[in-house]
């Protein structure tokens, strides 16, 4: 599991569960505080709803920072969890295509 930034825009890879998501989100916060302004979870190979949970409080953390975060290339089981919750408006709808 990492958090990496690049230019702007945090990267995510490895499983992002309740094992993994405290260390994920301290990372991941930190980023967003230094102006990352897009998250890429296409190196996520595991997800539950603590990954929801992730996103909605590094959402949460742009929004404090004033700016919105664009969540790209969710694996189909996060998109899922987040229909289910009905948050896929809130988490996925600032997402580029």
């Amino acid at each position: 599991m990492s958090v990496l930034a690049c230019d702007g825009q945090i990267s995510v890879s490895g499983p992002v569960t309740l094992l993994t998501v405290e260390a994920l989100m301290a990372s991941g916060d930190a980023l967003i505080r230094e102006g990352a302004r897009a998250v890429d979870l296409a190196g996520v190979v595991k997800v539950d709803s603590s990954a929801l949970a992730m996103l909605l409080h590094w959402i949460r953390t742009a929004r404090a920072e004033n700016f919105s975060l664009v969540v790209k290339n969710a694996p189909d089981s996060l998109r899922s969890l987040a229909r289910l919750y009905d948050l896929e408006g809130l988490v996925f709808g600032a997402e580029e295509t």
